[in-house]
């Protein structure tokens, strides 16, 4: 028997699974994929995420599905104030598990503008607060800008963690989320042997702190890509290479980490077993 997995982090409503996504949401369940959570990034995929979220959950023999939706750093010049009134509205009106993905972002040169980071702090203050509001943790997207991000979680006072996922730095941002109640999500990237930074942060911290997700479509474990194409799609289907990757990488049978991921991911999104 395949031992329970929770994906924590998908974008499985995107139309990259339009043609086949039932088929890939029973392939996903038959190999221990219980539960996966799809998370928001736009206003405009609101329903989307909302649609998928019921059609799966209606669907026999597929993980049972959580909304998760927020508005996500990169895009922050698609936001606009009413967005998070319609964010608010989501979250009053459905049963949300997590805001996300939320946080902040500088990978692009045109982030680093002053007035468009300070956007990106804005959105994201407005968003922990309405975690606060609603009781949620969040799911953080953090990408060059650790610090900012640490700094504003503490201005917040921020106790109710979450996720920070598909973690990029250091031991020391990774522990210090950790204190702040946060897990660490952990993508295909571990199934990459050069990916040294991701190995010494998980050997560091250890299998308690830690979280599995796919990112699909994005993230795709090593052994699943296809060299001849461009881009090879990820899926919830191919979390276990996840969970293979992090045992090799901790050194621990699978079924015993697989059994501490899953009672990490129910801390982390408040859930019952």
């Amino acid at each position: 028997m395949s031992p329970r997995l929770f994906d924590t982090h998908t974008h499985f409503d995107l139309a990259d699974f339009d043609p086949d996504r039932d088929a890939l949401a029973i392939a996903a369940k038959a190999l221990g994929v219980e539960r996966l959570v799809l998370i928001g990034f736009v206003q405009s995929r609101f329903a989307s995420l909302l649609h998928t979220q019921q059609r799966l959950n209606q669907l026999p023999y597929a993980p049972q599905s959580y909304l998760a939706p927020g508005l996500h750093p990169f895009y922050i010049e698609q936001h606009q104030c009413a967005h998070l009134s319609d964010l608010e509205a989501l979250l009053r009106h459905q049963e949300c598990v997590a805001i996300g993905e939320i946080g902040l972002d500088t990978f692009l040169k045109a982030h680093k503008q002053p007035e468009i980071f300070q956007k990106q702090q804005d959105y994201f203050s407005a968003q922990l607060g309405l975690a606060q509001d609603f009781h949620k943790p969040v799911l953080l997207h953090i990408r060059k800008s650790h610090a900012e991000t640490l700094a504003l979680l503490k201005q917040h006072r921020f106790k109710l963690g979450g996720i920070a996922h598909a973690f990029s730095g250091g031991v020391e941002e990774a522990k210090a989320l950790i204190k702040m109640g946060f897990k660490i999500g952990i993508t295909g990237q571990i199934t990459n042997p050069q990916a040294k930074k991701l190995h010494t942060v998980v050997q560091a911290v250890g299998a308690q702190h830690l979280v599995l997700e796919t990112d699909c479509p994005d993230m795709t474990p090593l052994c699943c890509q296809q060299p001849e194409q461009p881009r090879t799609r990820n899926t919830p289907a191919n979390l276990p290479h996840v969970l293979t990757g992090l045992a090799a990488a901790l050194q621990m049978k699978r079924d015993v980490l697989a059994a501490q991921l899953w009672q990490n991911s129910l801390q982390a999104l408040q859930l019952e077993d």
